[in-house]
């Protein structure tokens, strides 16, 4: 008989199909039923862990997985990740962040070529253009980001996603190959 960690090794991708599938679903539940409780925020923190999870395995086991089913697990991945983050501003942390460094940065500037930068208003104004090109920059890239997040976790999506993982794992596990197989009639 084998034993269980052989088990999980040897079937992780259904294994994690399944689990982040289940997740997935009972946020979706919880959401419907009521998405301002503590069993709601409970399941969106506990698929933020298991998303960053099921990314990180879908990124460094994907050439050794079914391609469908790396795809579906990092997609999955993302939007459990992605979801209690949809309306944080990353941009305006970051560019603080960005000006906070550029001023520190300038001040180290004293007593070379580019001293004028080093002090005063000049120092300020520079922190302050570096930072507002840095929030443009990321700002464009948490909009594409949170775009994909909105989409994914569009309720009805999230449940297609996780019933998708469920059904994708259930036919791995039986020996069926994969939904696309399925679907396609592929092999």
């Amino acid at each position: 008989m084998a034993d269980i960690g052989e088990i999980v090794s040897e079937h992780a991708p259904e294994a994690i199909l399944l689990v982040g599938g289940l997740i997935a679903l009972l946020i979706v539940y919880c959401y419907l039923k009521d998405k301002h409780s503590n069993k709601y925020k409970l399941f969106m923190a506990l698929g933020v862990v298991f998303g960053i999870l099921m990314v990180a395995m879908s990124v460094s086991s994907y050439t050794e997985w079914n391609l469908f089913a790396a795809v579906l697990i990092a997609v999955t991945g993302f939007t459990l990740v992605i979801r209690p983050f949809r309306e944080v501003h990353f941009a305006v942390i970051g560019a603080l962040l960005v000006m906070a460094l550029v001023y520190v940065l300038l001040g180290g500037l004293a007593g070379t070529l580019l001293d004028v930068l080093a002090s005063g208003w000049p120092r300020i104004i520079a922190a302050f253009l570096v930072g507002a090109v840095a929030y443009m920059i990321l700002h464009f890239a948490e909009s594409i980001v949170k775009l994909f997040g909105k989409i994914f976790n569009w309720w009805p999506l999230l449940l297609l996603l996780a019933l998708g993982c469920i059904i994708e794992s259930i036919l791995m596990l039986t020996g069926y190959g994969s939904l696309y197989d399925f679907v396609t009639g592929g092999s």
